[in-house]
């Protein structure tokens, strides 16, 4: 980083997964990284992470951790909306009801992921630009997925995803003159812990969690990151870029449309 002075940044959703990876990843480049979850206190977080339990269903626990942020910090350079929810249950009553079509889904999921997904991310990002505002600079990237624009499984998620990426598009639009930069980031098959426990995937084009962070970071350190404002980002093109890599020294193909 340029600056002398540590930036700092805030992983929402970093207890495992994709979150946990980006926290780490950023707090390795240096930053001060600040991450939340409902479990974050009983996650193995890289030691350099600040751990803040947080409910981002709960308002008044969102607003806290800004607080204690500016508080310790006074500042924001980079939120990561990684929270989600949707996942919890995918079987019901032994029945696996991820993959129903939209006329028999529970309607809980489309709750669950528009409230701790969708939402979650607007009131963070609502708490984030306002200090990015008045700094004229930052990045907010939204993690979301090739599901936006493709059929994945699931008619609600594909939904979520879309209006994610319908956010960063609109809020990439209404920060620009305030020099704020807001992305969605399409990870590829991450190797999160749920994806090696499944046991069934090709692995052989994988992502670490890791990898995705040093792809937020990279856009961060980028001084014309203002071009990609408002527009989705695929994490593995954006290594061929800027020159990065996995943290196993492999560089991950882009996967297209039609292959994601």
């Amino acid at each position: 980083m340029s600056s002398r002075e540590p930036k700092v940044a805030l992983v929402t959703g970093a207890s495992r997964g994709v979150g946990k990876g980006v926290a780490s990843a950023l707090a390795d480049a240096g930053y001060v990284v600040y991450a939340t979850g409902r479990t974050i206190d009983k996650a193995d977080l890289h030691a350099a992470v600040r751990a803040l339990p947080c409910d981002h269903t709960d308002d008044a626990q969102v607003a806290s951790v800004f607080e204690h942020i500016h508080s310790e910090s006074g500042r924001l350079d980079i939120l990561v909306n990684v929270a989600w929810g949707g996942y919890e249950t995918m079987m019901e009553n032994g029945e696996f009801t991820w993959a129903h079509p939209f006329w028999v889904q529970p309607a809980w999921r489309w709750d669950v992921m528009m409230t701790a997904g969708v939402r979650a991310a607007l009131i963070a990002s609502q708490h984030a630009a306002k200090v990015m505002v008045e700094a004229k600079s930052g990045l907010i990237v939204h993690i979301s997925s090739w599901a936006a624009q493709k059929h994945a499984g699931n008619t609600i998620y594909g939904i979520s995803k879309a209006a994610t990426d319908k956010m960063a598009a609109d809020m990439g639009h209404e920060l620009a003159e305030h020099g704020v930069v807001v992305v969605s980031l399409y990870p590829g098959l991450v190797r999160t812990e749920a994806t090696l426990a499944a046991g069934v995937f090709d692995l052989s084009n994988s992502e670490s969690p890791e990898f995705i962070g040093r792809a937020v970071a990279a856009v961060a350190d980028d001084p014309e990151a203002m071009r990609h404002t408002g527009k989705v980002l695929v994490a593995a093109q954006l290594a061929q870029d800027y020159g990065f890599t996995d943290i196993d020294g492999a560089v991950p193909t882009p996967l297209t449309l039609h292959e994601a």
